[in-house]
């Protein structure tokens, strides 16, 4: 999974936050969520912009930082 196809970076955007491209969904959230114990489903059904591959690239790039 290469997460830069799917995640940006924008100032403009969320201040500037990682989000999922196209949306103001922030990597953060879904990591939050996912921290939380929700679901993929239930994270899907709460965000029907987001797909599965959204959800692996947030925690793609989660790792990446974490290795940083």
């Amino acid at each position: 999974m290469v997460w830069k196809d799917r995640i940006t970076t924008d100032p403009s955007v969320c201040h500037g936050k990682a989000c999922i491209k196209g949306t103001r969904i922030m990597v953060s959230v879904i990591l939050d969520n996912l921290a939380a114990r929700v679901s993929q489903a239930e994270i899907l059904q709460s965000y029907p912009t987001l797909t599965s591959k959204d959800i692996f690239a947030a925690i793609s790039y989660a790792a990446e930082l974490a290795r940083e």
